[in-house]
């Protein structure tokens, strides 16, 4: 798999509770920083204090090889109780993008809930790309190695995606 092919990584829980405990979870931007291994901390933007379309929120992230980076997401999908999603773009050009623009995001979020057997079936993934973002910077120093440095950093992301979705079910169900 090549970076050009929009890398994607995903993964789906049962939680034994309604959709709108579930939404009232997802859609707290700040709750996926108490799970995440990478991201630190969110805060809204532009005086937005809850997911609307076009509403934007920041980012402060950290990895070990990476360091620390900062992003801007912009809220691009919203159907409650259903979809959140969210497009990430490097305000800072800290990957060497052009302007951050989120119809050509680093990377496209999204939280999937749908009613499923007394409670919610909750998806969670990601797409890598098309823009820039740290991953292309390890590939442009190991371009032969690009499928499996793509395989480390998707494998990576499912473990966070995973703890986080182990989050939600556990507050959702408390």
């Amino acid at each position: 798999m090549r970076y050009a092919d929009g890398p994607t990584v995903r993964s789906d829980v049962h939680i034994a509770a309604g959709p709108a405990r579930v939404w009232e979870l997802v859609t707290d931007i700040e709750l996926p920083a108490r799970f995440s291994p990478e991201l630190q901390r969110v805060r809204w933007l532009d005086g937005a204090d809850r997911p609307a379309v076009n509403a934007r929120f920041e980012g402060h992230n950290h990895d070990a090889m990476l360091g620390d980076w900062r992003t801007v997401s912009h809220v691009v999908d919203l159907a409650s109780p259903r979809v959140f999603a969210w497009a990430v773009v490097d305000p800072d050009g800290r990957f060497g993008e052009g302007p951050a623009d989120p119809r050509v995001p680093l990377a496209t979020w999204r939280f999937d809930l749908e009613p499923e057997a007394g409670g919610t079936r909750l998806r969670h993934g990601v797409r890598i790309g098309p823009a820039r973002s740290g991953l292309s910077q390890v590939i442009d120093r190991m371009p032969g190695q690009e499928e499996a440095v793509i395989q480390f950093r998707l494998a990576s992301l499912l473990a966070g995606i995973e703890e986080t979705l182990r989050g939600i079910k556990a507050l959702a169900e408390s």
